[in-house]
């Protein structure tokens, strides 16, 4: 028997609420590292370039893992799929505290990471009990759990300050088995959402050949790939750069985690009732601007005067360094959702597994950008060289965006209807 209209928003909104808290614990436990990876990093000897990798290793497993996750929730349910994904977290998170090496940090966080995978399992999970005009806002809600960064920045650094670090994955590891309890309990399943497909995952991946979907990749390596790479590179900047303590570079970082997580749900409302396309430009724009501003290095200039040499400097303070991750981390939030937007007005029978690719490069750019800081960071000693590098991608996204859609919309109006997006 089918459930009535009202106990099936009650399930709805029972699903949303349970599966962004299980999003939030999993994010959490995926930037792990963010904070845990200072101590390891002078315990171990790390330079910059080790250090980016150990920080990217959980996210190149969460990110591998999105397609396949996709397409087995479209096919089994997200209730299953999102419960044992979280199930086979919990082991690999407490083995971390027993890790002593630095390849064990690396083999233990590739499982560990697999937590990073939920948000392909959550997003088609969560759209399907929704109604098309309200799918922007649920699947922004749900994204908010991305804040689990920040909830990592305030927990992480309380517990490596009070026990040491090794009390950081026990307590994780215990957060997350409550959670896999929690969510099988208020969960549900709809067996009318399941897609029955016998198409394999290399046959999902023709999606790629849309350019569509290369598009929206493209996009959601910055403002996702980038929301994860600096959320895992800020508290040593802060420390680096401004020479911070731990536990306050971990409140300044969250003051980029927090927002860029929290307020995806605004941008599913945005774009539900603006569009995907007109939210998406202006938060790559603004995106542009803060991060040239960020991107400028600490600077001393000797000039001659009629009164002689006068030597000034120009950098960025702590206050307007902030401030502009703030903005950033606002700006991110609200792309994050509006390319899941795009997703869901254009793919709506294959959600899962579009959102699984996109997903899937957001990752890859959150696993190759830590990397790539530490690069740049050995090579010039440049600590903004990470801000002038996604300076380039965001470049990039305006570029393709201007010439595959701007010059066919008005930004400043409505979503466009059907009829001009053919």
């Amino acid at each position: 028997m089918a459930p009535t209209a009202s106990a099936s928003t009650r399930q709805a909104w029972s699903v949303l609420i349970v599966s962004t808290w299980a999003f939030t614990v999993c994010f959490m436990v995926w930037m792990m590292f963010g904070v845990i990876g200072i101590p390891l990093k002078k315990e171990l000897g790390l330079n910059a370039t080790q250090f980016g990798l150990l920080t990217a290793t959980p996210v190149l497993t969460g990110s591998l893992v999105r397609v396949p996750l996709g397409i087995w929730t479209d096919k089994y349910g997200g209730r299953i799929v999102f419960t044992a994904l979280m199930a086979l977290t919990v082991p690999a998170i407490w083995l971390m505290a027993y890790a002593t090496a630095f390849w064990h940090f690396l083999v233990i966080g590739l499982f560990v990471g697999l937590a990073g995978g939920s948000f392909s399992v959550g997003t088609p999970y969560v759209a399907r009990w929704f109604p098309k005009e309200r799918q922007g806002l649920a699947m922004g809600i749900f994204g908010a759990g991305n804040s689990g960064a920040a909830v990592n920045k305030f927990v992480a650094p309380a517990l490596v300050v009070a026990f040491g670090w090794t009390m950081v994955p026990q307590v994780y590891a215990a957060v997350m088995l409550g959670t896999v309890i929690l969510f099988w309990l208020f969960s549900h399943h709809d067996p009318s959402h399941l897609v029955p497909s016998n198409t394999r995952f290399v046959d999902q991946l023709k999606a790629l050949k849309d350019p569509a979907v290369l598009k929206y990749c493209q996009y959601y390596s910055i403002v996702f790939g980038g929301y994860v790479a600096l959320s895992l590179w800020m508290v040593q900047y802060y420390v680096g750069e401004y020479g911070l303590d731990i536990r306050v570079a971990a409140l300044l970082a969250a003051c980029f985690s927090l927002p860029g997580g929290v307020l995806r749900a605004i941008g599913g409302w945005l774009s539900d009732k603006y569009g995907a396309h007109n939210v998406t430009w202006w938060v790559m724009w603004v995106s542009w601007v803060c991060l040239f501003l960020l991107s400028y290095p600490q600077t001393d200039f000797t000039i001659l005067t009629v009164d002689g040499p006068k030597t000034f400097h120009i950098g960025l303070n702590v206050y307007a360094f902030t401030a502009l991750m703030f903005v950033l981390g606002i700006a991110w939030a609200f792309g994050k959702a509006s390319v899941f937007k795009y997703i869901s007005d254009e793919y709506p029978k294959n959600i899962g597994t579009i959102s699984g690719i996109v997903g899937l490069a957001g990752g890859l750019g959150g696993f190759i950008l830590p990397i790539m800081f530490g690069a740049l960071l050995d090579l010039t000693g440049i600590r903004s060289s990470a801000f002038m590098l996604l300076y380039g991608v965001v470049w990039v996204s305006l570029i393709w965006m201007y010439l595959t859609e701007v010059r066919r919309h008005d930004v400043l109006k409505r979503a466009p209807s059907a009829e001009q997006r053919a």
